[in-house]
């Protein structure tokens, strides 16, 4: 038997998550540094283990089916974020941002994702529930996303950070020094005030936050339509990332598999929401505005299933090339040294 989560127990959810994400964020306000692979490893196991125990706890109130979907939900938003990072890496090295000034950027930047992603959150809930008709248009949107993320980018187009339209007018708007002053927003030279690169670094991780939520958003109402759940699984998935940032490193650009196991999962979610759109289908032109009884519910289980299977084979395959490639790299011959006497 299936029970809806109590009130009392979201709200109680949702203060705890805050009061954990505010803890987070004094403790690098006060003390901000380059932590350490063991520091990084303790607090991303953490927040997984917060993760998986409050699923179980979800389980306990709630039942199987709001368990099942936070995990899954939880899984996916997990691997999104991931892939965040390595955008979060580029921006990093496009402007140079000191490395004890990181995790101050990356907790702004998670500040800043939660707060568009609730946004999102609360017009996606508040416009599917009057308009179900846009379950094809996230659908064809998240299959659309998927193909793309699919395509090989080119090798020059992965390493290099383009700046949106956002960002190059406010170069030319604000008035700003090049260089960093020990982590604040505005540095005076000559008497004259002026923005130091912090905040084209926010604005830069800002906007990308946005076209990230664009995809994860929808990707997530394809799993799960309670906005509480919805939420949950952004926050925890959000948890930890600044962490995981700094554990990862160089891994990241051995996960070369990854965007196509994040390709298979937002594919299949995009399908799961086109088939929900024909079998709920209300629009009047369509069928008579009766839904099709041949297309198919899929279940929790399945989706839980689809996103484990390919992140783990996506992840795997990784390591395995990235192993090939370093044996192949270490077996050739060392270059020989140029002749002095040349």
């Amino acid at each position: 038997m299936v029970h809806e989560l109590p009130v009392t127990f979201e709200l109680i959810s949702l203060g705890a998550m805050v009061l954990l994400l505010v803890a987070d964020l004094l403790i690098v306000g006060r003390r901000p540094h380059v932590p350490t692979m063991k520091e990084s490893a303790i607090w991303v196991s953490f927040y997984v283990a917060l993760a998986v125990v409050y699923g179980v706890i979800v389980w306990a109130v709630g039942g199987v089916t709001p368990a099942a979907e936070f995990y899954a939900g939880w899984l996916m938003e997990y691997s999104l974020s991931v892939d965040n990072l390595f955008v979060f890496v580029i921006i990093m090295a496009r402007f140079a941002v000191p490395r004890d000034q990181q995790q101050k950027v990356l907790m702004v930047g998670i500040i800043m994702a939660l707060l568009f992603r609730a946004a999102f959150i609360l017009a996606g809930a508040a416009l599917l529930e009057q308009f179900t008709w846009l379950f094809y248009i996230f659908g064809a949107f998240l299959v659309y996303t998927a193909i793309q993320q699919a395509i090989p980018e080119k090798e020059d187009e992965h390493d290099d950070y383009k700046e949106n339209a956002l960002i190059r007018v406010m170069r030319r708007v604000l008035p700003l020094h090049h260089q960093y002053n020990d982590g604040k927003l505005t540095t005076t030279v000559d008497g004259r005030r002026l923005f130091t690169p912090l905040i084209i670094v926010f604005l830069a991780i800002g906007s990308t936050d946005v076209l990230f939520a664009l995809d994860s958003i929808p990707a997530i109402f394809g799993i799960t339509k309670d906005p509480f759940i919805v939420f949950a699984t952004n926050l925890f998935a959000l948890m930890g990332l600044r962490q995981l940032y700094f554990l990862l490193g160089g891994l990241l650009d051995r996960l070369v598999y990854l965007p196509y196991a994040l390709s298979a999962v937002l594919g299949f979610i995009g399908i799961k929401l086109v088939l929900e759109a024909l079998h709920t289908n209300s629009i009047s032109w369509i069928n008579g505005g009766e839904g099709f009884h041949w297309a198919p519910e899929i279940p929790i289980w399945l989706s839980l299933t689809v996103i484990v299977v390919s992140l783990a084979v996506g992840t795997v395959a990784s390591l395995i090339k990235s192993a090939h490639d370093a044996r192949i790299e270490a077996a050739q011959p060392a270059p020989e040294p140029e002749d002095a006497t040349k």
